[in-house]
């Protein structure tokens, strides 16, 4: 089994069922020294940035779910890249990480430009962190991070949307 840091999309849990049938949630984390942004692309990633820190959800996933994953996140055409990094257990006093450090292996993307987020995605991100009992903090910070109105072109499309959203998207 493999912990994946799931801080965007992944986090609903409606759509990991779909897109991971094994995996099993494992509890809240934070990612320090990182903070979100939403790319060029109009995806949620985490960037380098001293101080801050990510939160998001831990799931144990098999080898399937894995390379089920790795598809979604589109790796084979380079939109995100897979990595592990060290992760915190949030203790469950709202939201702070005090608990067990471990590996967790996480998706960022490729291209950390600026952009907005495609429509629909930023609240279904949202949706899936209120549903996790993220910070209410970290909520707010993740609303601001734009309005709707993806701009911009992407190479191919791998199909990320494919009739997995309905009105809200790693």
């Amino acid at each position: 089994m493999t912990l994946h840091f799931a801080y965007g999309s992944n986090m609903d849990r409606a759509m990991m069922r779909r897109r991971c049938p094994g995996a099993q949630e494992a509890g809240r984390a934070v990612l320090d020294g990182f903070r979100t942004i939403v790319n060029d692309d109009g995806l949620i990633t985490a960037v380098r940035a001293p101080g801050v820190c990510v939160h998001g959800v831990l799931w144990r996933i098999g080898v399937r779910d894995r390379a089920a994953l790795n598809a979604y996140e589109g790796l084979d055409v380079g939109l995100y890249r897979a990595v592990t990094l060290p992760v915190c257990f949030c203790d469950g006093r709202g939201g702070a990480p005090g608990g067990a450090r471990v590996r967790a292996l996480l998706y960022l993307a490729r291209s950390s430009r600026r952009g907005r987020p495609k429509p629909g995605y930023l609240p279904l991100v949202l949706d899936a962190a209120r549903a996790a009992s993220l910070p209410d903090g970290y909520v707010a910070a993740l609303a601001r991070l734009g309005p709707a109105g993806f701009f911009g072109t992407r190479a191919r499309d791998i199909g990320e949307f494919s009739g997995e959203v309905s009105g809200g998207l790693s």
